[in-house]
């Protein structure tokens, strides 16, 4: 596999043989998005990211959208309805994962017009500092919160959206829960993997 960085091979590096100034002409937004060729040098193909998800905890960020009132109180809070592996509907935030040579506030934007489209409007942080951080594990029991995929990290940000709303990507719906409604403890009961707990530290934190 290729190096993202441009060190000088030692001779019977497995990179040896690399050509030099192959990422000279790599920018930023290359890695971000893609070039016009195709994916960058070093950039993961669905095979080898299922791979390292196995062997390698991933950074995520876990989005909590809000709509607030003339006093910036929360109001409602948002989920996305999605189809899980298994084919069942589950009730999810707003997250993703963080992408090689990309800031964290540029993955907040990125993961929230992924799910809630172009319009949103999100509102992003001033401080990067989130308001938890949730520890995902693979195997059940060993944590409060459970990712069948993998072992994450995900910072957790309170993030006022608005504009439209429009599901995208693999989200059916999107739907806002009023935060002082009866329906609201349903919803938290609906979130598997522990993202109702989330919300609850969301909820908490903002009071």
């Amino acid at each position: 596999m290729p190096v993202l960085n441009d060190e000088v091979p030692d001779e019977g590096d497995f990179d040896a043989g690399r050509r030099r100034g192959e990422f000279d002409d790599i920018t930023p937004e290359d890695f971000i998005r893609g070039s016009a060729g195709g994916n960058p040098p070093g950039w993961l193909d669905a095979a080898r990211v299922g791979q390292v998800r196995r062997q390698v905890p991933m950074v995520y960020v876990e989005v909590v959208p809000v709509h607030t009132d003339e006093f910036g109180r929360i109001a409602e809070i948002g989920t996305l309805l999605r189809v899980s592996d298994d084919g069942s509907v589950e009730r999810t935030l707003v997250a993703g994962r963080v992408l090689y040579h990309e800031s964290l506030r540029e993955a907040i934007a990125r993961n929230v017009a992924k799910d809630l489209g172009p319009l949103a409007l999100p509102t992003l942080p001033p401080n990067l500092q989130p308001f938890t951080v949730a520890e995902f594990f693979p195997t059940p029991g060993l944590s409060e919160f459970y990712d069948a995929r993998q072992h994450a990290v995900a910072l957790c940000y309170v993030v006022p959206i608005a504009g439209d709303c429009q599901p995208q990507d693999e989200a059916l719906d999107v739907e806002w829960v009023d935060v002082n409604g009866p329906r609201l403890a349903t919803m938290l009961d609906q979130m598997t993997g522990g993202h109702g707990r989330i919300v609850q530290r969301a909820l908490a934190w903002t009071e």
